[in-house]
């Protein structure tokens, strides 16, 4: 009897442990419920046309159709010279008046743009301006009186904190997916200007441009793409911050374009090995790679191998906040800089510049490395650039990489790039010669790192080759 009774109790203990971890695991029912209305589902439209389309010259029973219809681009008949491509998105409506979020990529190049309200009416949306740098665009539809999502402050966000997400995953409208932040302020490649939410909220093709809620039923952010290897969701999701959103929005609203601020200076992050090379006491800030001519930061006297730590006040941890932060100032403000320059803290002034477009650099080629040459301690042959080479450059001298040995291809170093000098604890030493570059590097034991200062194309990069060798 007393088994029986302590088997009892057991059950009851667990039982009640169960109910009390369900009332602890959150209830997404009542966000759902109240949140859903202001999401929409965005469907667009894209026609596509031949240009080079002509009107057939022959009646299809003519002997030379067949040979025309094969061999050139006549406007067939019964071939459609124009066709139609659908996509799906989601959206948040964030005014009464009939403003909408959503992603750039949704509304890109789209003829027509249709919203779906979560009361099955329908309406036709212009665009009132896209972001593809943020990925972020703005709609408008002519009605009143709209529900508009609450929006939150993405800076109290706490990693491991729930949130959720509503949207028409795969066209299934008001689909609502929860999980936690996994991180926050997360860089992505080619994203410099948005310190992503990364989330493990199920996300999949058709949630693009929907809400990412906090428990308290405010946005924010906007889900914006995945990590994925197999075009589905994989556990990792990435949000616009709704800070990030709403000033591009505004920006869009009011002018109809973004404008951001602008350095003029190429970057790279500050590694453990750069860190020691510059004599900085830990990783920290952005390196400069190169400046560019007539450009805000020359005016300001940032020179190539400074250390960016500070930038209007702020911190720079790494090298991805900078732009970040740059972009962010007003174009033609004037702001304090702070770098590290030969072992010193040095406070600079600069006037921001706007953003241009980007332009598409050209990389040079090398030319083949002459036989017999022998290899230097770092595994590399290299010439002395001739008087062209640095005219063409705008360099003084160099050496050019001709040919690469040994393990220093683990460094990234390619034929072709130009080295221009060498740092060691924050000092830097011009490149003339070979013969003063293989005396520089006599002066290293086989375990010591090397930082070189290399021209690739038209832009510029430190690299740290580790454990130089014999």
């Amino acid at each position: 009897m007393r088994r029986i009774f302590s088997f009892a109790a057991v059950l009851l203990l667990a039982f009640g442990a169960q109910a009390q971890t369900g009332r602890n695991l959150p209830d997404f029912a009542e966000l759902a419920e109240r949140q859903g209305q202001v999401v929409v589902n965005i469907s667009t439209t894209q026609i596509h046309r031949n240009p080079s389309a002509q009107v057939f010259p022959f009646d299809e029973n003519d002997p030379m159709a067949e040979l025309f219809r094969h061999f050139t681009p006549w406007a067939i008949p019964g071939i459609p010279q124009e066709f139609e491509s659908r996509s799906l998105g989601s959206g948040f409506i964030i005014s009464a008046d009939g403003y909408i979020l959503t992603n750039a990529h949704v509304v890109e190049g789209a003829d027509e743009v249709t919203v779906r309200l979560n009361d099955k009416r329908e309406y036709r949306a212009k665009t009132v301006g896209s972001d593809k740098r943020t990925d972020v665009a703005l709609i408008k539809i002519e009605a009143s009186g709209l529900p508009a999502a609450r929006l939150g402050d993405p800076s109290r966000l706490r990693v491991g904190e729930w949130v959720a997400a509503i949207g028409s995953p795969f066209g299934f409208e008001n689909s609502i997916t929860a999980g936690i932040v996994s991180a926050k302020g997360r860089s992505l490649p080619q994203e410099n200007y948005v310190p992503f939410i990364q989330t493990d909220v199920a996300i999949n093709p058709g949630n693009s441009g929907g809400p990412l809620f906090n428990m308290n039923g405010e946005v924010v952010g906007i889900n914006s793409q995945i990590y994925s290897r197999s075009g589905g969701y994989m556990g990792l999701s990435f949000a616009i911050p709704i800070d990030v959103a709403m000033d591009i929005q505004n920006q869009l609203r009011s002018s109809g374009k973004v404008s951001r601020g602008r350095m003029g200076v190429v970057i790279q992050e500050v590694t453990k090995e750069l860190a020691e090379s510059f004599g900085l006491e830990k990783p920290m800030g952005a390196i400069v790679n190169s400046v560019e001519k007539g450009g805000p930061a020359e005016a300001a006297g940032i020179e190539p191998g400074d250390v960016i730590l500070r930038f209007d006040g702020k911190p720079i941890a790494s090298s991805a906040d900078l732009p970040r932060i740059v972009a962010s100032s007003r174009p033609g403000s004037r702001v304090r800089v702070l770098v590290w320059r030969k072992g010193a803290q040095r406070e600079l002034t600069l006037t921001v510049g706007e953003v241009k477009e980007e332009r598409h650099v050209a990389q040079r080629q090398s030319k083949s490395p002459r036989a017999g040459q022998q290899a230097n301690r770092l595994g590399l042959i290299v010439s002395e650039l001739t008087e062209e080479q640095c005219k063409q450059l705008q360099v003084s001298g160099g050496l050019l990489v001709e040919d690469i040995r040994g393990n220093v291809a683990r460094a990234d170093l390619r034929p072709g790039d130009v080295i221009l000098a060498l740092i060691n604890r924050g000092v830097r030493t011009e490149i003339k010669s070979v013969d003063q570059f293989n005396k520089l590097l006599s002066q290293f034991g086989r375990a010591a790192n090397v930082t070189l200062l290399v021209r690739r194309g038209d832009m510029q990069t430190f690299i740290t080759i580790r454990g130089i060798g014999d």
